[in-house]
């Protein structure tokens, strides 16, 4: 069967999605990959991808609609707007995306569309087709309400398209595990593709003293320095190794303690089971990362859903939720040395390697096209 993949054009978006569809692609079935951005760099996996938003700038995006909704977008900047600020900003987005992907899917005739919950004109697609839509989710949100919100300001193009609103998807696959959060759908473990980037032979292996690892966000705009600079600061009180992950100029620049190194960007997965902790700046990614490893971690609360995700990993008790300006050097003692915090990070790493593995789902989707 053909299988088209509807991505919003974002590397964090597109690379959750690469798993299955080397899944569907080994099994031999012919994948494309609607996306654009950083995300056609899933072509670095062998998958055929086009581009569908040639010149893509999200930021543009946000700049041109935030500011007509003021009261969502200051709740978008703390964090607190739910699904309201995704609703204005990937419908924006979709409302780009949905003619070219419609047009794509016209001229390719792909049996089923696999799109996930910010690329509704995925959806579109396959309603306009006749063809089973399904819903992959690649967040800490309820899929269902991130599709309202977002098809919710796509009325026109809904239209255009013959559609007065998105039928039902013919499946949906939850990647959350249930003790941290509830999502509709099948289960499948979540597994995300990580991008280029070679892992150093020291960070295959634990060193003398505990390694924390420490990211930043995949998007530019505000926030996006994460924990670094903060985490930077206190490292100097504490006996552990600390690696940012692909730092911003600015931090990269400063005088670093002794026990801290530099990195550029690496397959985050293989340097997880070495390292005894995460300090991240909340995204999804990085959240599932840490609880596939077993790893505690601190997530800070920020812009967008990275409050959301970050009170989750806290309410299960497997991390700490923190603003970076709140992080001490005994903040990240807690971190290496709380039994309850890696306890709990080890259950859900258990409960997610119990859930099916990509390749799993292929004959049931192959069963709904």
């Amino acid at each position: 069967m053909r299988v088209l993949v509807v991505s919003a054009p974002l590397v964090g978006h597109v690379f959750p999605l690469v798993p299955l569809a080397v899944a569907l692609r080994d099994a031999g079935h012919d994948v494309l990959v609607a996306t654009g951005g950083g995300g056609v760099a899933a072509a670095e996996a062998g998958l055929s991808v086009h581009d569908v938003a040639p010149g893509f700038d999200f930021g543009r995006i946000a700049l041109r609609v935030l500011p007509r909704h003021p009261l969502i977008a200051r709740a978008e900047m703390a964090g607190t707007a739910g699904t309201r600020g995704a609703g204005l900003l990937f419908g924006a987005l979709n409302d780009q995306l949905t003619d070219p992907v419609v047009a794509l899917a016209t001229q390719w005739r792909p049996d089923l569309v696999l799109h996930e919950p910010f690329a509704v004109a995925g959806a579109v697609a396959a309603a306009r087709l006749g063809v089973p839509a399904v819903r992959q989710e690649n967040s800490l949100f309820d899929g269902r309400e991130l599709v309202r919100a977002t098809s919710a300001r796509l009325g026109v193009a809904l239209r255009r398209h013959g559609l007065t609103e998105l039928p039902p998807s013919a499946a949906a696959l939850s990647v959350a595990p249930s003790s941290v959060t509830t999502q509709d759908g099948w289960p499948m473990r979540y597994a995300s593709y990580v991008g280029g980037g070679e892992l150093p032979a020291w960070l295959r292996e634990p060193g003398e003293r505990p390694r924390i690892l420490v990211t930043r966000s995949t998007l530019t705009g505000p926030g996006d320095q994460g924990p670094m600079p903060a985490v930077a600061a206190a490292a100097v009180e504490r006996d552990a190794e600390f690696v940012l992950v692909r730092p911003d100029r600015r931090t990269a620049a400063r005088t670093l303690p002794g026990n801290v190194r530099v990195v550029d960007w690496v397959p985050l997965d293989e340097a997880l089971p070495a390292s005894a902790a995460l300090v991240h700046h909340g995204g999804a990614g990085s959240v599932f990362g840490a609880l596939a490893a077993g790893l505690p971690q601190l997530a800070t609360v920020g812009p967008g859903d990275r409050r959301h995700n970050a009170e989750l990993v806290a309410r299960r008790g497997a991390g700490l939720a923190l603003r970076p300006r709140d992080i001490t050097p005994q903040t990240l003692t807690r971190l290496l040395t709380d039994d309850g915090l890696r306890t709990a990070a080890e259950q859900v790493s258990r409960e997610i390697a119990q859930m099916p593995a990509p390749a799993e789902l292929v004959a049931r989707l192959e069963a709904l096209a």
